[in-house]
């Protein structure tokens, strides 16, 4: 005679996979679910769905303040259900958080630690409840509660089952609440970014008019004064013509971080550009006693670029390295074919850069040495510039240096015409 299965056992049997089934559900699409009102919802319909039971609802642990908030539950407003203290000490769920052991409670009406505010919120009558922590790592984030069981007692399957839903549910929760936090982190880094360009536009904006004022003044006094007042009137004229060239740094900064810069491409030799560059910041290598070399050939290498854009670009790669040279030094500056694209250079003998560094000379306001104690001066924000127009012109600019002390080099690379 071949054995029988009865009819519960098959029931059971079925009830077992169709759960089954539903937890593997739930676990890929909490998986792929980054809304955390939205991960809260699936949570507690699921628990209810799959324990048969009226409502569910989820603790989570405040850090802040520490006790618990009723973060979601079956047919009510998360808001108002929020609003409900619910203590870690004296309390059902404080008791499961606390000891992070499930708990089952068959006349929960009966217990102490029974909270009527929130039966009377939810308009539902506790008479059963089943309570498992919700764990994550070494820590327990919260509690998941599933209420008045349908058909008869809570039951250890009921338990078993519960507990692999709060396990996917803690991690799925706190992925959320991580890309929540990264996302808020990241728009008030948008904001800040935003306040500091608003300001530079405005500092360049509102300083421009009154350092006119004051080169045509040093002007007027440079042309008609003699002796020592001529000199000062001189020094006058050097110093606000450098504080025009910061404003205009920061103008072209403000522009490029709103992609407001617009682009004028024309075809010209790079020897032409580098010779303009050389034209713009001669009187200051003068001034230091700087030597500037101009390593290419005559015959002109052509590229396809914005001939202003481009010739800003290396005056400040000039600058820096006018500011990080000595006294009495030189300054290279090449240029090279290389098929199908051009390769520029600007070469100095000066500080040098540490090896861990050469990528972040580029950052905005970045300086190598400590701000209260550096030797040499500048905004930080040239070579962020420079970066800027070459790259938005399809080129790339990179720096090289064997060290402190071995000078640097700040090679640019540029689509041939």
């Amino acid at each position: 005679m071949p054995n029988l299965v009865n009819t519960g056992q098959l029931k059971n049997l079925e009830g077992s996979q169709k759960q089954l089934l539903r937890l593997v559900e739930l676990s890929v699409t909490l998986n792929s679910t980054l809304d955390l009102d939205a991960l809260l919802q699936l949570i507690t319909a699921t628990a209810t769905e799959l324990l048969d039971c009226e409502a569910a609802s989820i603790l989570l642990y405040d850090e802040k303040n520490p006790r618990l908030f009723f973060a979601a539950a079956t047919g009510s407003d998360p808001e108002k259900l929020a609003e409900i203290p619910v203590p870690i000490d004296g309390s059902l769920a404080g008791t499961i958080f606390r000891t992070n052991q499930p708990l089952v409670l068959n006349n929960a009406e009966s217990d102490p630690r029974h909270y009527s505010m929130v039966s009377d919120h939810i308009n539902i009558r506790i008479k059963t409840l089943l309570g498992v922590p919700m764990p994550i790592k070494d820590r327990t984030v919260g509690v998941l509660e599933a209420v008045n069981k349908r058909g008869g007692p809570f039951t250890d399957n009921d338990v078993a089952i519960l507990s692999v839903i709060a396990a996917h549910a803690a991690i799925a929760i706190n992925n959320a609440r991580l890309l929540q936090a990264t996302r808020q982190a990241y728009e008030k880094v948008k904001e800040t970014n935003q306040i500091k360009s608003n300001f530079l536009a405005l500092a360049s904006h509102e300083l421009r008019t009154p350092l006119g004022i004051i080169i045509g003044y040093a002007t007027f006094l440079q042309q008609d004064a003699e002796g020592e007042l001529s000199e000062h009137a001189d020094q006058v004229l050097t110093a606000a013509t450098q504080m025009h060239a910061i404003l205009d740094q920061m103008g072209n900064l403000t522009l490029l971080q709103t992609d407001e810069m617009q682009m004028h491409p024309m075809k010209i030799s790079i020897q032409d550009v580098l010779h303009f560059a050389a034209d713009e910041i001669k009187y200051f290598a003068a001034q230091r006693d700087l030597k500037l070399v101009f390593a290419f050939q005559e015959t002109p290498i052509p590229v396809q670029v914005d001939q202003q854009k481009t010739t800003l670009a290396f005056v400040n790669l000039l600058n820096n390295a006018i500011r990080f040279s000595s006294k009495g030094g030189e300054i290279v500056v090449g240029a090279a074919d290389q098929g199908d694209k051009v390769l520029a250079w600007v070469q100095d003998k000066g500080i040098g850069i540490p090896v861990d560094k050469l990528q972040k000379v580029f950052e905005e306001f970045y300086q190598i040495e400590p701000p209260n104690t550096r030797h040499h001066g500048g905004l930080g924000i040239g070579l962020t510039i420079a970066k800027g127009l070459i790259e938005a012109q399809g080129g790339r600019i990179w720096a090289e240096s064997d060290g402190p002390g071995q000078g640097a080099t700040f090679k640019v690379a540029l689509p041939k015409a």
